[in-house]
């Protein structure tokens, strides 16, 4: 147990579990993702995902936190493309973003996370494993990043859907409307958007304002360019519509984002 989070924004090649009890009021950072969790918290980050958990307004004194790493060579490529191990395969897909479980999973599953370090050598891996294709069959899971903040990007099988997502990907910080869109699609206006929202459970100007928040919030981690900027450089051209998107999405304004990547021993490994 401790009573804070001292370890600092960083990534590494292998996937993480992370099991967080008793930590109301932390910080969690996964990729372009902020929050405020509370008292139950289990998430999978993938490899090469910026992540840490701030103490911010936590005043815990009894905080636990349970990681376990695994490399991704645990999985072979082939063996993963069984059908058996579809639902892990997709789970270590998404967790590029952060995937985090439902209050019920972690109940379920949280003894034996946390017992795991007491089973040794094959047994280990073969509980791990166990582990990993419960969560992955776990309902009520969620991924956390902008698909853009890490560069996915991801199959709608549909080769329609493709196309546009790929015209917004390469043409973000441009003026793109509805009837460009629905024309490389082939089809028209009101049946496009009738069409994307079924595919895609988003709208097409919130498909493109996920793009450009995507690459807005990298580029406030990476650039030294201003907010101004950043919003002008990724197709917004309203600062304060740019704001209280990022707002919405972010729940902090894209200063205070920014400042939480920076603030402190930014240190990665």
């Amino acid at each position: 147990m401790k009573q804070k989070f001292d370890f600092p924004l960083h990534y590494h090649a292998e996937y993480e579990l992370n099991l967080i009890l008793n930590a109301p009021g932390a910080k969690r950072i996964v990729g372009g993702h902020m929050e405020v969790i509370d008292e139950l918290e289990l998430i999978l980050v993938g490899p090469n995902v910026y992540h840490a958990w701030v103490t911010h307004q936590c005043e815990s004194e009894s905080i636990t936190e349970i990681t376990i790493q695994f490399h991704n060579d645990l999985f072979d490529d082939k063996f993963l493309n069984r059908n058996q191990l579809g639902f892990v395969k997709n789970m270590l897909d998404c967790s590029q973003r952060g995937v985090q479980f439902s209050k019920e999973t972690i109940l379920a599953l949280k003894d034996r996370i946390m017992f795991l370090n007491r089973k040794t050598g094959f047994d280990s891996v073969l509980e791990l494993m166990s582990i990993l294709h419960d969560l992955s069959k776990s309902r009520n899971m969620k991924t956390l990043s902008d698909p853009l903040f890490g560069n996915e990007k991801h199959t709608y099988n549909s080769r329609r859907i493709e196309k546009v997502y790929e015209f917004m990907y390469a043409n973000y910080s441009q003026n793109i409307t509805l009837a460009e869109v629905a024309k490389i699609a082939n089809m028209p206006e009101t049946s496009f958007s009738r069409f994307i929202k079924k595919r895609t459970n988003k709208t097409f100007i919130d498909s493109l304002n996920e793009i450009r928040l995507g690459h807005a919030s990298r580029m406030l981690i990476d650039t030294t360019y201003s907010v101004a900027e950043i919003a002008y450089k990724c197709g917004f051209n309203n600062l304060s519509n740019f704001n209280r998107l990022f707002k919405r999405k972010k729940l902090c304004i894209p200063k205070e984002f920014r400042e939480s990547y920076t603030a402190g021993n930014r240190v990665f490994i």
